[in-house]
């Protein structure tokens, strides 16, 4: 096998990206209008328009936060002092490379909803209503637009920014080598000190008030403490997914000579790891609530499982979304080898990104059409367009920039890395 340094998208690698997004495009037309034809009654119209808005928003958070998972990858890999990651970090930075234009997709989606006219989302954005709900009336502080709308465009900038300061300061080794050991130390602690301030903003984002914002906020009336650790667990698991998946690619296309079995066999337990983690948070929220048997924390699983005289229409997902995301990668990847194996990475790696969608479905979905699971047809052309969109925004930037970070003071680490 033929080592090459430059990645140079082929014409199939940008067919296959462009053709997922065009499916995309044509089922976001599909469901608007499906979704916005003849209605039985205003309420019914409503609820029809607020199944659109929500398969945007799902999808966008969903993929929004897996690729900037990528860079928390990065920078936490960074401020431990690895050397491991440093073969395949150019992949990782591509992948993170995609936070900006989902960002902007996502965040024009978001204000959209709490903008507009429709509420079955957003019962927050209705003033009328919270003038006479206790509950939301009391959280008007946190719940309200201008608060939304603050959070939201500064999430979406600091994330764009750090992850550029980041993918620019690994570039700059390409040209400017930090010889000596001063400058070695120096770029080093420039290093930490970036990726701290992203782990800092990360952890005041997505591992508190974001998925509150964004997703929780759905469900007003009901709390989490461990939603956010739960909604973190979830995507950086799947971030790790698409990160194994471009260098099982780039492997089989003769690129990253430096990376070898060691290195996926790493990514694999990280999957394997925070496989469990994500199932222990989902226990522990789950247990908990059902323990302690308050009406105002239930509802959330009533939507999703049903009780004793009504199963839910979500109960099937609900439990098949468990055996996905745990089961699957904990049988799978629990031997060695299996870690090892290109095509069984490959398919784990395919398997965690769709459970993980399932998982924010069903987040969504059971307070928007708690009724019927809806036809789920268009919600994954929904999904093929931001794959095509990451696909495309990775080979993009992989391709301006040699594949191996150059100069960097561990590469001989992730060279000799045997795990």
């Amino acid at each position: 096998m033929s080592t090459v340094e430059k990645f140079i998208p082929s014409k199939r690698y940008n067919t296959i990206a462009f053709a997922l997004m065009a499916i995309g495009l044509v089922a976001v037309i599909a469901l608007y209008i499906s979704t916005h034809g003849a209605a039985a009654s205003e309420e019914a119209a409503h609820r029809n328009h607020a199944r659109f808005w929500a398969s945007l928003l799902q999808n966008s958070v969903y993929f929004l936060l897996t690729v900037n998972a990528a860079m928390f990858f990065m920078c936490a890999t960074t401020l431990a002092w690895g050397g491991w990651q440093i073969g395949f970090t150019r992949v990782t930075e591509a992948v993170a490379a995609a936070v900006p234009v989902i960002g902007v997709i996502a965040a024009v989606i978001l204000l959209a909803i709490v903008f507009g006219d429709n509420h079955v989302i957003y019962h927050w954005t209705d003033t009328e209503h919270v003038k006479h709900d206790f509950i939301l009336n009391h959280k008007k502080g946190f719940l309200s637009k201008g608060f939304f709308t603050t959070v939201t465009i500064l999430t979406v900038v600091l994330w764009s920014f750090l992850g550029w300061k980041m993918r620019q300061r690994s570039l700059n080794t390409d040209t400017n080598s930090p010889d000596s050991v001063e400058d070695r130390k120096k770029f080093i602690w420039n290093n930490t000190v970036m990726a701290a301030l992203y782990i800092v903003v990360f952890a005041l984002t997505i591992m508190s008030t974001l998925p509150w914002l964004w997703l929780m906020s759905i469900n007003a009336h009901w709390y989490s403490t461990m939603y956010s650790w739960y909604t973190f667990a979830s995507t950086f698991v799947a971030g790790l997914a698409f990160i194994s998946l471009f260098v099982v690619y780039l492997k089989n296309k003769g690129h990253l000579a430096s990376v070898s079995k060691e290195h996926l066999h790493d990514l694999g337990k990280f999957m394997f790891a925070f496989s469990i983690f994500w199932t222990y948070l989902w226990f522990s929220q789950f247990m908990l609530i059902w323990y302690s048997n308050q009406p105002e924390e239930t509802i959330y699983f009533i939507e999703r499982i049903g009780n004793s005289a009504v199963k839910s229409p979500y109960a099937t997902m609900f439990w098949m979304m468990l055996v996905i995301n745990f089961v699957g990668p904990i049988l799978i990847l629990m031997s060695r080898d299996s870690k090892r194996n290109y095509t069984i990475m490959t398919l784990v790696s395919v398997l965690i990104i769709f459970g993980h969608w399932l998982n924010f479905y069903q987040m969504v979905f059971p307070a928007i059409s708690p009724d019927k699971v809806p036809v789920m047809f268009y919600d994954f052309g929904v999904a093929l367009f931001f794959i095509g969109l990451i696909i495309f925004m990775v080979g993009r930037t992989l391709s301006k920039h040699p594949l191996v970070a150059k100069n960097h003071p561990f590469s001989k680490e992730s060279v000799i890395h045997f795990t």
